[in-house]
C-alpha cells in the first residue's frame, strides 16, 4: 500500500526530492484511492505547498511546526508517555512489533516516529494497517486538531489518517490530549527548559531522516511472515505497547 508511504513522505522534513516527487504521490493517491475522495483533495494544499514554495521556507515552516513545537510532535510516545520510564519499554515493545513484521529499522529516528510507523504499516495487510492506526488514532486526532487551528495544511495528513482509523475527536481519549496547554514556539526561555537536556551531536549523519525521504514511495518486500503481531502500542496513554 503505497499510500502510507506517501503520507509518511509528507510527513517528513521537506527536500528537493521530496518537491520533486509530488506528481508520484499524486499518482498513487489516485491510483489506490485507500482514502476517500475528499481526504485526497484536502491533501492539494500541502502538496501545492511542497512544489511552489522555497525549499528553505517550506524547512523553516516545519521545524517551527514539528520540532519547537513540543504538543506537536510527530513521536507519538512524547503525547502519552512523555519523559517518563515507561516511554523505553514501550519503545522496545513497538521495535519487536516491527521486527516481527520483516521490517529493519535503519534511521536515527525514534521507532514512534508517525513518518516510520507509516512506512511499516504500508507493508503490512490492511486490515492490519487499521487496527495499527486505531491504535495510535487518538493521538493522530489531537495532532490534526491543533495543527487545524493553526491553519496548517500538514493538517489533511492527519486527517486522512483519522478518517481511515474511524477514530472520532470527540472520543475521550482525544479531548484528554488536547487539554494539555499547547506550546508557543516563539518562547524561548519553555524551549531551552524543554531541550535543556539533549544529547549534543556533531555532523550530518547519513541513516538521518525518515526512510520515506530517502527511498520515496519505493515498494515494500512483498513476502509477509505467518505470525501477525497483535499490537496495540497506543490504545491508552500509559498502557504497554505492542505485546505479540
Amino acid at each position: 500500500m503505497k499510500t502510507f508511504k506517501a503520507l509518511s513522505a509528507l510527513l517528513c522534513y521537506p527536500s528537493n526530492d521530496l518537491k520533486a516527487a509530488t506528481g508520484e504521490i499524486r499518482t498513487v493517491l489516485e491510483a489506490e484511492k485507500i482514502l476517500s475522495d475528499g481526504a485526497r483533495a484536502a491533501l492539494e494544499p500541502l502538496l501545492i505547498e511542497l512544489e511552489t514554495l522555497d525549499i528553505y521556507e517550506l524547512q523553516e515552516n516545519f521545524v517551527l511546526l514539528f520540532d519547537r513545537t513540543r504538543t506537536l510532535s510527530l513521536n507519538l510516545f512524547e503525547h502519552v508517555h512523555g519523559d517518563s520510564r515507561e516511554r523505553g519499554p514501550a519503545m522496545v515493545d513497538l521495535l519487536e512489533t516491527y521486527r516481527a513484521g520483516g521490517f529493519d529499522l535503519v534511521s536515527t529516528e525514534l521507532p514512534d516516529h508517525l513518518p516510520i510507523l507509516l512506512e511499516f504499516v504500508s507493508g503490512r495487510p490492511m486490515d492490519e494497517a487499521k487496527t495499527l492506526l486505531d491504535d495510535a488514532g487518538h493521538i493522530v486526532a489531537a495532532l490534526a486538531d491543533r495543527l487545524e487551528r493553526r491553519g496548517s495544511t500538514y493538517a489533511a495528513v492527519l486527517n486522512a489518517l483519522v478518517e481511515f482509523s474511524e477514530v472520532k475527536k470527540s472520543d475521550e481519549l482525544v479531548q484528554q490530549l488536547l487539554s494539555m496547554k499547547e506550546d508557543d514556539p516563539d518562547d524561548l526561555d519553555a524551549l531551552d527548559e524543554i531541550w535543556e537536556e539533549a544529547e549534543v551531536t556533531f555532523g550530518p549523519d547519513p541513516n538521518a531522516g525518515c526512510p520515506a525521504s530517502r527511498d520515496l514511495l519505493a515498494a515494500m518486500d512483498p513476502g509477509q511472515p505467518k505470525a501477525k503481531p497483535q499490537a496495540q502500542p497506543y490504545s491508552q496513554p500509559d498502557a504497554a505497547v505492542a505485546q505479540e
